[in-house]
């Protein structure tokens, strides 16, 4: 039986008040994690809760540092407090990483709420399905506008965005996504994960401190007059009043400044160089001329430009990506010859994926008055007559396209593989190799250009869909494997991306993926990735 003084020192710890920058403050998070954290993490933590009237902070770690980890123990500590309503508002390819790891890394347990599941919960259990103080709130940033007015209505004591640079350009009135969220949770307690808190602009940073504190800079206009004027540049002076102004509310650390303690992984670049066929030049030049001319009928006048950004990333891919596309023009125009077209990106650009994200941001970028505008109406016999010269055009190219049966850069790929796992061979590295691609038909051309050349029954495609058979398959497999165990989720996209990392990593050799891979997807078992030819994306 402890004695009165044993009493009162227990009772002492039990109710005492940490100071936020105490690392005791973290002491309970400390203890239960099951990671191996390091001192810039839990500065982070500490940071977040020492950040002003704790309403929020940033914290814009360098890509591979552990923001998620940063974010965990937060979570965890607020946890252990008894401070409960906590949300996670993350892209939705993210969703199924943010359940997983709070539940493997902290043991707190999350739900992912979708449709389905906000549907039922409210059917079978009434009330707000956002208010769970039992379990942890994780739900894409389209889900949470959609369902805004049942977001606020909870007195959340966290809200973790993640890839909070989704939300830059909140400042501009066309954002809806990011205003209607800023709306929502201002008044609530929030940090923000990202990597990149400006890419172009520093109204970029603008939009993302007004998310936890709007006062901070004052109104748009007073902080373009003095950081982002575009007549002259930045002085000394200026640069060192707004990382004064950031300092309390965001905190950044650079991988150089964590070599010391983080080890990491040496990267050897394999470069493989190819040369175009000579059908392949002719028909990269002829679109691209094709795409110079002043007026063009196929694409919508208000986005032609965002259209032609698309189509040359197309271009770029391979002939039989561009071939479909083609055709989709092609359609376009037949159909406005019929007189009843719609003007829009619809299924042209349906090839690449987050089309309707670039779509949502040139509009945003041309808020600023700098539109395209519409043309002059033309005679509707010489419309008519420019509607058939394009189409034949279109057809001729197309034609051209279908003619040409092996893509240079394909051949390339198949010696850079085999580079490749020779020198991972000598490394002792498994024989795992990730290619990246924007198109989805130049996914399925790699993929049979690769089980055609000894790799069959060992790729695996992932996808924004991946609603094909054999990625069905897997995901059924992978449901009957794990049945009845927590890494089930009831989201069937989440799912899905779970069953087929898992395929690759247990069982195939190549993974074929698009950009919807490049976010939250642990591929860290892969020796090889970002083959010579794919798109390079140095933020991820």
């Amino acid at each position: 039986m402890p004695t009165e003084y044993q009493s009162q020192y227990f009772a002492h710890q039990l109710t005492k008040r940490l100071a936020s920058d105490n690392a005791e403050k973290l002491s309970q998070s400390l203890l239960n994690a099951t990671v191996d954290l390091n001192p810039h993490q839990v500065d982070a933590a500490l940071f977040a809760f020492r950040s002003p009237f704790s309403n929020g902070a940033v914290l814009a770690d360098e890509v591979g540092l552990g923001k998620t980890i940063e974010a965990g123990l937060i979570i965890s500590q607020l946890w252990a407090e008894r401070r409960r309503r906590i949300a996670c508002i993350v892209p939705a390819s993210l969703r199924k990483k943010w359940n997983r790891e709070l539940l493997e890394k902290f043991f707190i347990d999350s739900v992912i709420l979708e449709t389905r599941s906000f549907n039922a919960h409210r059917k079978h259990q009434g009330g707000n399905p956002f208010d769970q103080p039992d379990r942890v709130v994780v739900c894409s940033y389209e889900f949470a506008r959609s369902k805004v007015n049942d977001l606020k209505q909870v007195p959340w004591d966290l809200i973790t965005l993640d890839e909070a640079h989704r939300l830059r350009n909140v400042y501009k009135k066309s954002n809806r996504i990011a205003r209607t969220i800023r709306d929502a949770v201002l008044s609530r307690p929030k940090v923000l994960l990202t990597a990149t808190p400006l890419q172009n602009s520093l109204m970029e940073l603008y939009g993302l401190i007004s998310f936890v504190d709007p006062h901070l800079f004052g109104d748009e206009k007073s902080f373009k007059s003095r950081f982002a004027t575009k007549a002259e540049k930045v002085t000394p002076d200026q640069i060192e009043e707004l990382r004064t102004r950031l300092r309390p509310v965001c905190q950044r650390t650079l991988r150089r400044q964590v070599s010391e303690y983080v080890p990491y992984t040496n990267r050897i670049s394999i470069t493989q160089d190819f040369t175009q066929t000579d059908e392949e030049v002719r028909l990269y030049e002829q679109v691209s001329t094709y795409l110079q001319k002043p007026e063009l009928m196929a694409l919508p006048s208000g986005q032609r430009q965002l259209i032609t950004l698309i189509l040359r990333k197309i271009l770029a891919s391979s002939s039989f990506a561009i071939t479909a596309t083609l055709g989709k023009l092609i359609d376009r125009l037949e159909t406005l010859q019929a007189e009843a077209g719609e003007d829009g990106v619809g299924s042209v650009v349906d090839d690449v994926e987050h089309a309707d994200e670039l779509e949502e941001e040139w509009h945003e970028a041309l808020d600023d008055g700098d539109d395209e505008g519409d043309p002059d109406e033309d005679d509707p016999e010489d419309r008519r007559e420019a509607i058939r010269e394009e189409i034949e055009e279109l057809r001729s190219y197309r034609a051209l396209a279908q003619s040409i049966s092996r893509n240079a850069k394909g051949d390339a790929l198949l010696f850079a593989l085999e580079r490749g796992f020779e020198q991972a061979g000598k490394n002792g590295a498994p024989r795992k190799a990730l290619i990246f691609t924007e198109s989805r038909r130049t996914q399925d051309y790699l993929k049979d250009l690769l089980e055609r050349s000894g790799y069959a029954g060992r790729i695996v495609t992932f996808n924004g869909t991946n609603t094909d058979p054999e990625s069905k398959r897997i995901y059924a497999d992978w449901l009957e494997r794990h049945r009845g165990e927590d890494c089930v989720t009831g989201s069937a996209s989440a799912d899905m991306r779970s069953a087929l990392v898992d395929r690759f990593r247990d069982e195939a050799t190549i993974m074929i993926a698009t950009e919807s891979a490049a976010e939250g997807v642990n591929l860290q078992f892969c020796c090889l990735s970002r083959i010579s030819g794919s798109p390079a994306i140095p933020s991820e």
